[in-house]
């Protein structure tokens, strides 16, 4: 039994992870459907805001795998958007992982590259399931971070077809640097910069939305196509009557109607939950249908589960053991009294 902790910064995380994305999104499925069986544990998580500056948070995500995973464990992430002023990025985590076993603590890893990359894997994932049978060459993006830039590269690997974005971003620096930003892509895309966020439903039929709002902010999907997908990962921007109006997916509902997300908005003015159609492993599980007809939107508002960041910190340990890559701090804990 190792008695050190394996530690990875963000570097080696990235390292480890880089260009398998196809790896990722079947882990993230193998998450979600051991959550579905019941084979993991799952608290709400915890939401440290500060009185005085409502904009920043942090957050703690704790969870269990087990199934094929075995692995206990914890993200403990921050939201500062006043970040990308500072030239920094808006995220900052780290993820520790515990020992089934025994309890002790295994490892601790940078987290933002793993949560980024989890929610590219799992919009990714949502994509493909709801979306497989309608137009894909062309993908919509509202806003322009990180968050979008990694699901671009997920979506390009699950639809091999795409080959032009249209991006929208409030701060056109922004929408100009993601544009470049997507030439160090594997996959060469065609990325078209639009000044309004009503020229992306236009175009598009498959859309994620990834912001850093707080309030609802989108009032009208009216020039959304019918059959239109859209991934809501940022969960706040679209206003509690166009949810009510829509088809939604979530990836858990008991975790997503919490925290003044667009669909608990919509829980709090309807007053009841059956606007959700089902979650995501539903249809994964062939317990529901990918779409509820062929004219409806079909919204994805998936609240981010602690079990996939465990379950993909899993594999970059995994990955790290095989390739002999992080470092080991021995000893970590005290001496057995």
């Amino acid at each position: 039994m190792r008695h050190g902790v394996l530690i990875l910064t963000g570097q080696e995380v990235l390292r480890l992870l880089d260009h398998r994305e196809s790896e990722i999104v079947d882990v993230v499925r193998k998450a979600y459907e051991a959550h579905a069986r019941g084979e993991t544990d799952l608290p709400h998580s915890t939401f440290l805001r500060f009185p005085d500056d409502p904009v920043n948070r942090i957050i703690s995500l704790p969870a269990y795998v087990g199934a094929d995973f075995k692995i206990a464990g914890i993200k403990w992430i921050a939201s500062f958007p006043g970040n990308l002023e500072r030239g920094l990025d808006r995220a900052s985590a780290v993820i520790v992982l515990n020992s089934v076993e025994t309890g002790r603590p295994q490892a601790i890893l940078e987290g933002s590259i793993i949560s980024a990359k989890r929610t590219a894997a799992s919009a990714a994932l949502a994509a493909r399931t709801l979306h497989q049978d309608h137009e894909t060459s062309v993908v919509g993006l509202i806003g322009c971070g990180l968050i979008n830039f990694e699901i671009v590269r997920f979506l390009s690997t699950v639809f091999e077809g795409l080959k032009s974005l249209v991006i929208y971003d409030r701060k056109p620096e922004k929408a100009r640097q993601f544009k470049n930003k997507c030439r160090n892509l594997p996959t060469r895309i065609k990325v078209k910069t639009v000044d309004r966020m009503e020229t992306v439903f236009e175009s598009c039929s498959l859309i994620s939305i990834a912001t850093t709002a707080v309030s609802p902010h989108i009032l009208d999907l009216s020039l959304c196509a019918p059959a239109s997908t859209i991934l809501h990962v940022s969960l706040r921007d679209l206003s509690p009557e166009i949810i009510l109006s829509c088809d939604n997916i979530v990836d858990d509902l008991d975790h997503v109607l919490r925290a003044q997300t667009s669909v608990h908005l919509a829980e709090q003015l309807a007053r009841h939950r059956g606007f959700i159609r089902c979650n995501l492993t539903d249809i994964l599980l062939d317990k529901a249908p990918a779409r509820k007809d062929n004219e409806s939107i079909a919204i994805f508002s998936p609240f981010g589960l602690g079990i996939l960041d465990l379950a993909l910190a899993k594999m970059a340990c995994d990955l790290a053991g095989k390739e002999g890559n992080g470092r080991i701090i021995e000893p970590f804990l005290p001496d057995a009294w």
